[in-house]
C-alpha cells in the first residue's frame, strides 16, 4: 500500500517495514505527517519490503528489528549492497542492537513508543546527508558526520562524530569527549579507530584517539611525548600521551596529511 501526502519537489520516497500492524499504521501516520516526507511505501516483512525496493524508487527505510523470516538487520545488510542504497532508520523497541546498527551504515535509531519530534530529527538526518553528499568535490570524497547513540538514564542521546575531540578506552567500552561533557559507550576503541581514520582521527596511544582537528603540537614529556589539542566548547585544552611506536605517524599525519581534516580552528 501507498501513501502520498503534499510533497515538496525534494520529498522523501520512504518505505515503512514493521510486522506488527499497530506499529506499522503509527509510524506510516507519523511519517505522513513529516513535511520533508512525500510517497509513502508500507510492507509488514522483508520480504514484501524487497520487491518493494526493486519496483519503486525508495529514498529511505524506516525498519523494525525484529520480524519473522528476514531480520530488520538481515534487510539493512542487504540494501548496504544496493549500488545505491536507501538511507536506513531503524524503529525499535530495543535498545541493545544500536552498534551493530551503526556498523550497517544507519542513519539514526529510534526507540518504541515513537515521538513525532524525534522522528523530525530522523527525517531532517537524511535531509541532510542527501544534499551535503553531491555537494563534495570529486576528488574528496565526503565523510557525513557518524552519529552515536548514548545511553543514560533509559534516555538516548546521539553524539555526532564531528563533536568528538578525543576518545579514551574504558575496558571494552569507549569514553567519547566532547565539549559538552563525556560520554559511555558500549563500542571498542579498535572498532572506533578502524571507523574513523578516514574522517580525521588517529590511535596515538593504546588508550587514546584524537581528532586531528583540534591538534595544537606535540611535546616531550619525562621520557615520553605529548600530544596537545586545543580547547573546544565547554572542554578545556588537554595533553595526552603518545605511544613511541605512533610518534612518527602522528607527525606525518600533521605534517603531510590533508589540513582539513584536523587544524581548523
Amino acid at each position: 500500500m501507498t501513501w502520498t501526502t503534499e510533497e515538496p519537489p525534494t520529498a522523501l520516497r520512504v518505505l515503512a517495514v514493521d510486522d506488527e500492524k499497530p506499529a506499522l499504521d503509527e509510524l506510516v501516520y507519523l511519517l505522513s505527517a513529516q513535511a520533508g516526507v512525500g510517497e509513502i511505501h508500507r510492507a509488514s516483512e522483508s520480504t514484501s519490503a524487497l520487491r518493494l525496493l526493486r519496483a519503486h524508487p525508495i529514498d529511505a527505510v524506516f525498519l523494525d528489528i525484529d520480524m519473522p523470516g528476514l531480520t530488520g538487520m538481515e534487510l539493512a545488510g542487504i540494501l548496504s549492497e544496493f549500488a545505491e542504497p536507501p538511507a536506513v532508520v531503524f524503529v525499535t523497541a530495543h535498545d541493545d542492537h544500536a552498534v551493530a546498527a551503526f556498523d550497517l551504515g544507519a542513519v539514526d535509531y529510534l526507540l518504541k513508543p515513537l515521538r513525532g519530534a524525534r522522528l523530525a530529527e530522523a527525517v531532517r538526518r537524511i535531509v541532510a546527508t542527501r544534499v551535503a553528499v553531491p555537494a563534495a568535490a570529486p576528488s574528496e570524497p565526503a565523510h557525513p558526520s557518524e552519529v552515536i547513540p548514548v545511553e543514560l538514564g533509559g534516555v538516548t542521546t546521539l553524539v555526532n562524530r564531528a563533536d568528538v575531540a578525543w576518545v579514551e578506552a574504558d575496558g571494552d567500552y569507549a569514553r567519547l569527549h566532547t565539549g559538552t561533557g563525556s560520554h559511555l559507550v558500549r563500542i571498542p576503541l579498535s572498532a572506533l579507530e578502524a571507523r574513523w581514520e578516514d574522517a580525521g582521527f588517529l590511535r596515538v596511544h593504546r588508550s587514546y584517539l584524537v581528532a586531528l582537528r583540534l591538534v595544537t603540537g606535540m611535546r616531550s614529556a619525562g621520557s615520553g611525548t605529548v600530544v596537545c589539542l586545543r580547547a573546544e566548547g565547554a572542554a578545556g585544552a588537554v595533553e595526552l600521551p603518545v605511544s613511541r611506536r605512533q610518534v612518527r605517524e602522528l607527525k606525518q599525519r600533521l605534517v603531510h596529511g590533508p589540513r582539513q581534516n584536523w587544524s581548523q580552528r
